[in-house]
């Protein structure tokens, strides 16, 4: 798990700084002028609009997360099934193809129905959370 924290962390780092560098610290000092603790105001005014950039930095490293098969089987020694692991091993060793197909399928429809969902979700504000 260590070896993908060090893998996928560009890829989450990335949209949050991003979001980041674009925030406006003037509604923090706001928030603080009018009687707001600092962990309320960042909760308040700094969480809103970094929420994008978490959103595309989940989204970056959940995807490629999910079918990675490479890196728990080296360095896990096979003692991690991921979901690429499952799916490899049905192709690979047990020759179970439409098992391997029915998980894969069912990965792809969750995986799209979860964006379809955020789309659904974030249609109509003026925040994209995409890049």
């Amino acid at each position: 798990m260590l070896a993908m924290v060090c893998d996928y962390l560009p890829f989450m780092i990335l949209p949050l700084y991003a979001s980041v560098e674009k925030v406006d610290w003037s509604l923090t000092e706001a928030a603080e002028d009018l009687g707001a603790s600092p962990l309320r105001a960042f909760w308040h005014a700094v969480m809103p609009q970094i929420r994008p950039g978490m959103i595309a930095g989940g989204i970056l490293v959940f995807l490629p997360a999910t079918g990675q098969f490479v890196i728990p089987d080296l360095l896990g020694g096979a003692k991690v099934a991921l979901l690429g692991n499952a799916v490899q091993q049905q192709f690979g060793a047990s020759r179970d193809w439409p098992f391997g197909s029915a998980i894969a399928v069912a990965a792809l429809v969750v995986m799209l129905i979860s964006l379809w969902l955020h789309t659904r979700v974030t249609k109509g504000r003026r925040e994209v959370a995409l890049p």
